[in-house]
């Protein structure tokens, strides 16, 4: 049947995708002010029916990539770069969708660029008739008095967006997707470096949590994973004081990529010494953050706003829910408790990541394969998560790994999150509904059906990652 083929699939999720941007224009996260007639916000029975189509698009896009991903498994080439452009573009132009996060990042860029303190208040200093003011009048509620989490070097990059836009929320927001659309393409190039296959790119890119949430939503991670990625790849490929520097400007983005810093240390250390792996690719990388903190003039605040986030009650941080729970029974204010969680959370992410760094150094796990669950480990066990976090570790086990059980089970969790938050950026009782029917209906399949170790690519799961 058409419809199941490798085309098939191809124009059912461009289609589903299409579906999504449209009802966007009517549901999606759009701005409270300075959208214009296009972007205004809907009510009513308009929002409604923009909601329905976007859902109905989303689960047919999420189809096709399901249908595809077993086709790839089963080995069926297709033109992989084609489809993931057929389902990327119709999200160019639409609204930010499943998140207002963008216009944080305008609203920081403005206030860097006006010499505010990013990173000792939030967007909320922005007045009327001030410049980036129209973004920051649609920052979500916890966000508007947050200082930014953010680096230096993503920092900069808003603020020239701010600068060539003169912060009016449309033409920023396209800009900002720009920079996700050059995200992609850099993470694309790192994970066919490591020489894994098409299927590689259908866990890592064709994802929809990550069309949804960084094409779509523009969120900044695309490019913490891009850059992360890449600078992985050529230190396996022995360049690794370039990609020493391209990890520490992805840790000058979002400070889990620090991750990826200890195991190009590993690839380091296999090769010239555990001395010089523990000392000159954090070195490099310690350099390129300084340099970005003098540089941007933002100085060194980073250091202190990388646990504001903490602060901020997500339902999906399994510590946050089990330290509130514990703390409502023992304490009349459970915060204390639940902070204590969360640092113990903290704490056997470090374990789990230290222990899998060390498997890598002895030869045990492919670094990029360590790399990627213990980033896994660590959204799991962080005192904050939001969906598409699950990206940092599910796109390096796709470069590695993805047709193994571990890629399996992150691509069942990615088809369940992409529907947690609505269009609008909302998490409403029925999107945690809809993402458990999800899980439940991917559980069962997994046990259903293992996709044959090695299919569609080019090494087996765990083998070291070849140049090239």
């Amino acid at each position: 049947m058409w419809v199941v083929s490798a085309s098939g699939c191809r124009w059912l999720g461009a289609g589903g995708s299409l579906a999504v941007a449209v009802g966007g224009y009517a549901a999606g996260a759009l701005p409270v002010v300075g959208g214009g007639a296009l972007w205004a916000p809907r009510e009513g029975a308009v929002e409604t029916v923009g909601a329905v189509v976007a859902a109905v698009g989303l689960t047919l896009l999420v189809a096709a990539w399901w249908r595809y991903g077993v086709l790839l498994a089963r080995g069926v080439r297709d033109r992989v770069p084609v489809t993931l452009a057929a389902w990327a573009a119709p999200l160019l132009a639409a609204p930010p969708l499943h998140s207002a996060d963008v216009y944080s990042y305008i609203a920081q860029g403005a206030m860097v660029l006006e010499g505010y303190d990013v990173y000792g208040a939030g967007p909320s200093v922005l007045g009327p008739g001030q410049l980036g003011a129209d973004a920051a009048a649609s920052v979500g509620g916890n966000w508007t008095d947050t200082p930014a989490p953010y680096g230096p070097v993503f920092l900069l990059l808003a603020e020239g967006v701010v600068k060539l836009t003169g912060g009016a929320v449309v033409p920023a927001v396209l800009l900002l997707r720009l920079v996700a659309v050059g995200a992609l393409a850099l993470t694309v190039w790192a994970v066919r470096g490591f020489g894994r296959g098409d299927g590689a790119l259908w866990l890592a890119v064709l994802n929809p949590l990550y069309l949804i949430h960084v094409v779509g939503g523009a969120h900044n991670d695309g490019l913490m994973i891009g850059l992360m990625l890449g600078g992985v790849l050529l230190a396996v490929r022995g360049r690794w004081v370039l990609g020493s520097v391209l990890v520490g400007c992805a840790v000058m983005v979002k400070s889990p990529a620090a991750v990826a810093l200890l195991f190009v240390a590993v690839v380091v250390a296999r090769r010239g010494g555990l001395v010089k792996g523990l000392l000159l690719p954090p070195a490099v990388a310690g350099a390129v953050a300084a340099g970005a903190s003098l540089v941007s003039g933002t100085g060194f605040g980073w250091l202190g706003t990388q646990s504001v986030a903490g602060a901020i009650h997500t339902p999906l941080s399994l510590t946050s829910d089990l330290g509130l729970a514990l703390g409502t029974l023992v304490a009349d204010d459970p915060e204390p408790v639940k902070a204590v969680v969360q640092k113990l959370g903290l704490l056997a992410a470090a374990a789990v990541v230290a222990a899998l760094a060390w498997r890598a150094y002895r030869g045990r796990i492919d670094p990029v394969l360590g790399l990627g669950y213990g980033l896994v480990a660590l959204v799991a066990l962080s005192p904050m998560v939001q969906p598409w976090y699950l990206l940092w570790g599910t796109a390096a086990v796709a470069a590695a790994a993805w047709h193994s059980r571990g890629g399996q089970v992150l691509a069942v969790l990615s088809a369940a999150l992409v529907y947690e938050t609505q269009p609008s950026g909302h998490t409403p009782w029925y999107g945690f509904v809809a993402a458990g029917l999800v899980l439940a209906l991917g559980l069962l399949w997994l046990r259903r059906d293992r996709w044959p170790a090695g299919a569609g690519t080019a090494a087996e799961p765990g083998a070291p990652a070849q140049a090239g």
